[in-house]
């Protein structure tokens, strides 16, 4: 399973060692709080008197002494440096749209912090200690959705967040009230930013936006994945499938990885279970073999699980570097690189939503199974209470048909298109940060069709009575029941009980039900 959240009140510290996902969901989810390591201002101070001694120089250094992008031939006097920096912010924030949720700004802000602390950025440490003070008071800068291209990195909704360390823009505080971003500040006891040579760039020119999405996405996804193999494994017991298919010296003729945890996650959930029991004997059930759907589970569940695994990796790559341009090098030396650019978080990003859509596809088909007398093996039309006059879950299924087709739309990658900007400088752009958003989308969605098949499962299972259903799969149909949502009977508002299923799901409450009942 995956690990528990961690717990609210932990501290995170930043600059003595890569984050871990666990501290980047911690702080954007759990206001964990977050510390300096004593090394890294010491190395952001060495690299600041670095970039202060290229300030002075005849030379033009990019990012220092010059423009930006297009511009970056053009030498700026030293009396005008300031202005420019300041500059730089309040035309960069120009985002657009609905509000980028809490939890995606945190995450963003603390991993931009991460990259500050390493040293190769050329900030002041009061930078670094402004960003960590932003977020230990709990203010979130107004970031909107449009405006990134993920490449030079996430540039605006960075630029939102520089804004607010200025003093100017509007953010929201500890409480969730929408204020002046200087009175936030005020009121949590921090001095508004006087950017100076370099910073303004060090600041917004990272994927730090596209990389937290992606680091929330895999946690969320870990825990789906579980819960889909729990929901299958309801699919597969309430609709009399067999669980011989998903032996473990059949799943290990194709040593897939991720297959063989989803089949060994469905063995033990279906273990014990007496309606399994009950039709293993050839002359009570004369059916070969189960449709795809049941019987392809693992096989689909696993894909994805080594999907994620595959995004895991990246991610654990993204959270070792030092994403700016230009750089300070260890050696001293400050260098343009082309490290901005989201291709590596953009492709997974798409990858991962192209899994979701497919994981999300197969439970639809199991939901549909179980309300189709033709291929549910006995249940009621619909699981309804009394066929014609009442409609059972068929409306649900037609909710789960509706996610799964918008998932295909959202699994369309977004990191295959480009459109230039800066005035063809910047010609070719990853698209991450709108892989990452669409990702968001289909992961509400998968969850919200996971927890339709649960909300199926229970109540074919009870159709089923007087067979029982195993320890594993029984737990998770009583904690829908202890939730308030109803089994069999005649037709009930069903919205309600969807959004309970649904967050039941979202929260881990399903696999954790049915975990904590298997001998695993």
């Amino acid at each position: 399973m995956n690990p528990a959240p961690e717990i609210p009140g932990t501290v995170v510290t930043v600059g003595a060692a890569p984050l871990r996902p666990a501290d980047v969901v911690a702080v954007a989810r759990h206001d964990a709080r977050v510390e300096i390591a004593p090394e890294a201002l010491e190395r952001v101070a060495t690299a600041r008197s670095l970039v202060e001694g290229l300030a002075g120089d005849a030379v033009p250094h990019y990012g220092i002494s010059t423009g930006f992008g297009a511009l970056a031939t053009t030498f700026i006097a030293p009396e005008r440096r300031l202005q420019l920096q300041a500059s730089l912010i309040r035309s960069h924030a120009a985002g657009t749209g609905a509000e980028v949720e809490r939890e995606v700004v945190r995450a963003l802000m603390l991993l931009r912090l991460q990259t500050l602390a390493t040293g190769h950025t050329g900030v002041r440490p009061v930078v670094v200690e402004t960003y960590a003070a932003m977020l230990n008071s709990g203010i979130t800068p107004i970031v909107r959705e449009y405006g990134s291209l993920g490449c030079s990195g996430d540039l605006a909704p960075l630029s939102h967040v520089a804004l607010a360390a200025m003093g100017e823009g509007r953010v929201r505080n500890a409480t969730g009230e929408e204020v002046d971003a200087a009175d936030a500040l005020a009121a949590g006891g921090i001095t508004p930013l006087v950017l100076r040579e370099k910073e303004g760039l060090a600041l917004i020119n990272g994927t730090d936006g596209m990389l937290g999405m992606l680091l929330l996405a895999i946690h969320d996804l870990s825990l789906l994945l579980d819960t889909a193999d729990v929901a299958a494994a309801m699919s597969v017991e309430s609709q009399l499938g067999t669980d011989a298919v998903f032996a473990a010296d059949l799943q290990a003729l194709r040593p897939q990885a991720g297959q063989a945890a989803s089949a060994a996650n469905l063995r033990a959930v279906l273990a014990d279970s007496p309606i399994v029991a009950s039709h293993r004997d050839p002359a009570v059930c004369t059916r070969v073999q189960d449709a795809y759907s049941l019987r392809c589970s693992p096989q689909v569940h696993g894909a994805a699980r080594d999907t994620v695994d595959h995004a895991r990796l990246i991610a654990s790559r993204e959270l070792a570097a030092a994403v700016d341009n230009p750089v300070i090098t260890d050696d001293g030396r400050v260098e343009s690189n082309g490290n901005f650019h989201g291709a590596p978080v953009a492709y997974v990003l798409d990858f991962l939503a192209i899994a979701v859509a497919d994981v999300a596809s197969i439970s639809e088909r199991r939901t549909d199974r179980a309300l189709d007398p033709a291929r549910s093996h006995g249940l009621p039309p619909f699981l309804a209470h009394e066929v014609g006059v009442d409609s059972g879950l068929m409306i649900a299924q037609y909710a789960a048909a509706g996610i799964v087709s918008e998932l295909k739309r959202l699994a369309v990658p977004a990191s295959v298109d480009s459109i230039p900007s800066s005035a063809m400088q910047e010609d070719h752009v990853s698209m991450g940060w709108a892989a990452a958003r669409k990702l968001r989308r289909a992961i509400d969605g998968l969850a919200r069709v996971l927890a339709i098949e649960v909300l199926t499962g229970a109540r074919a299972l009870d159709l089923r009575a007087p067979l029982q259903p195993g320890p594993a799969t029984g737990a998770v149909r009583g904690l829908v029941r202890d939730a308030g949502v109803g089994g069999p009977g005649p037709d009930r508002f069903l919205s309600p009980d969807m959004e309970a299923v649904a967050g039941l799901v979202r929260s881990g409450a399903v696999a954790q039900a049915a975990y904590s009942a298997t001998a695993r």
